[in-house]
């Protein structure tokens, strides 16, 4: 009877999120791909089966794998130093450095491949090294943009990790390789796969940065996709290559469930209110490439605000004061500033119902199933909302337009469509974050409160708490984060009157002028002091709670 109405309890959670997901991820993504699968009435697979068959798609799907596959192993030999050095040691301005490397994840991802042409341009700083419109280019940019993934995920669990066994195995004669590889590694691997998977996912489906970077010589089917459905109309070829899409990231997410869950298992968690240490002369290597990490971080950061101050040869805060105006030959509709405030608004409504939401989800995924029946059933619906990292945030967004605009679902109007759209993309994000933390925690604590008698709720109250905590205040920064800089869907959704700013940014950039130009880049960096500052004031709640508990 308890475990029926335990299963009961697991399943009533899964529903409010499973509901969510088909109204505004399966049927929009559905109704985009029937669109291309059914012509004139009449079902032809052949014909988008076609493009499969195409030179020009082989092309464009070997250019996405290869490029997210170096990115993502980039992103991991830079972040877990990163995340070491700001997690494990007492450096100076922690919570400032870490919250300057997730800078880079709200800025749009139209904006940081600016930024890069900026920097890789002959004329820019680094232009020396002739990368401007390579293959480096767009995966030194996927990696800038990414880094923040890898530091936040797997920073959250390893700020917890006991270093007694560290302490212990060190004690016993091993060097500070193999306690990295016989200790630390394995405790961290269910972030690190968490981390990884999210990373080539986020790379496979860049949008902005290969659009600008890679210009027609580049295209992953990510931009495929946009340019087959707003330039040529061509929606059976976009259908395809949809479909496309989800296989190939149903497979990933497959394989990287079975690694991870073939690596979890739980981990002893330091009682102490902090575990880091000073720095030693050993760490001096890993500081080395921490240091490396963050001038790639700072880089394009420095050279976007050093843009943004150049006024007609000079230096001048002139494109600042410009965000109060429509731009150059009423570039705009609505100034600047109304647009940050949209994105405020928007960005809050949307991280609300992705942490709801996303909460829920994390508590079902994370619970240890009794028969194999429940255990693939709970594997199953983790890879199911892991969907939405994988496909095309244009299909998502055109999907929404052409399923959502009839009764009882005719949301074309309402406040909450963008929202909406931003949750459904910061919801795996969510996941990620918060249930390898859950899956860490040791399950005889649960079974042990049980038997006293605690409720399910007073369980996750004074067991699952304590323990997430700070992963969950980590996962809305994060979500807050992903929706201020959300271009793909937003700029399908968002009305014109009420635009956010990564689809203004966007606007001015393609505006002839440089009053224009450097107002996108004036945009940008107040979009990221912004976050900056959310981040700052998140990192600042997060280490308080510590003593809540």
């Amino acid at each position: 009877m308890r475990r029926r109405r335990g299963f009961a309890g697991i399943a009533a959670l899964a529903a409010v999120p499973l509901a969510a997901l088909v109204l505004f991820f399966v049927l929009p993504v559905a109704g985009m791909v029937a669109r291309g699968l059914w012509v004139d009435g009449s079902f032809d697979p052949a014909g988008a089966l076609q493009v499969l068959t195409r030179s020009r798609t082989h092309e464009v799907l070997w250019f996405t794998l290869w490029s997210a596959a170096a990115a993502t192993v980039v992103s991991m030999l830079l972040g877990l130093p990163v995340t070491f050095v700001l997690y494990r040691l007492r450096v100076p301005g922690r919570r400032l450095l870490r919250a300057l490397v997730v800078m880079p994840f709200v800025l749009p991802t139209v904006v940081v491949g600016v930024a890069f042409r900026t920097l890789l341009a002959p004329s820019g700083p680094l232009g020396g090294l002739g990368l401007d419109g390579s293959a480096v280019a767009i995966v030194a940019a996927m990696v800038f943009f990414n880094l923040a993934v890898v530091v936040r995920t797997v920073g959250s669990m390893w700020e917890h990790l006991d270093p007694r066994r560290e302490q212990a195995a060190a004690a016993l004669g091993a060097s500070p390789a193999q306690v990295l590889r016989t200790v630390t590694l394995p405790a961290l691997a269910p972030s690190i796969v968490a981390a990884a998977s999210v990373v080539f996912l986020f790379c496979s489906t860049a949008f902005g940065i290969v659009l600008t970077l890679g210009g027609l010589r580049y295209s992953t089917v990510e931009t495929e996709i946009y340019l087959l459905t707003t330039q040529f109309l061509d929606l059976q070829a976009a259908a395809a290559l949809s479909l496309l899409q989800l296989f190939v990231v149903t497979g990933l997410l497959y394989a990287a469930h079975v690694t991870r869950t073939h690596r979890e298992h739980a981990v002893d968690r330091a009682s102490a209110r902090s575990v880091t240490r000073r720095v030693r002369r050993a760490d001096v290597p890993v500081l080395l490439v921490a240091g490396l990490a963050l001038v790639l971080v700072a880089a394009p950061v420095v050279t976007l605000v050093l843009g943004s101050l150049r006024v007609d040869g000079g230096w001048g805060t002139a494109h600042y004061r410009a965000l109060g105006t429509v731009g150059a030959d009423n570039a705009l509709l609505v100034p600047v500033t109304d647009a940050l405030a949209n994105s405020w608004r928007v960005a809050v409504d949307a991280t609300l119902i992705a942490m709801v939401l996303g909460g829920l989800v994390a508590v079902v995924v994370s619970r240890q199933g009794r028969s194999r029946g429940e255990r693939r059933g709970l594997a199953l619906l983790d890879a199911v909302f892991m969907l939405p990292l994988g496909v095309s945030a244009v299909t998502l967004g055109f999907g929404f337009l052409i399923t959502l605009d009839r009764p009882p679902l005719d949301l074309r109007t309402s406040p909450l469509l963008v929202p909406i759209a931003q949750a459904m993309v910061a919801l795996p994000l969510v996941v990620r974050t918060i249930a390898p933390v859950l899956r860490s925690i040791e399950p005889r604590q649960r079974q042990a409160a049980a038997s006293l008698g605690a409720s399910p709720l007073r369980v996750l109250r004074t067991v699952d708490l304590p323990v997430v905590w700070r992963p969950l205040l980590a996962a809305t920064g994060f979500a807050f984060a992903v929706s201020l800089g959300e271009f793909g869907a937003t700029s399908f959704l968002a009305r014109p009157q009420q635009p956010t700013m990564p689809v203004v940014i966007f606007e001015l950039i393609s505006r002839p002028g440089a009053d224009n130009f450097g107002m996108a880049l004036a945009a940008s960096v107040v979009l990221a002091l912004v976050t900056v500052a959310v981040m700052a004031t998140v990192e600042r709640l997060r280490i308080g709670s510590m003593g809540a508990f």
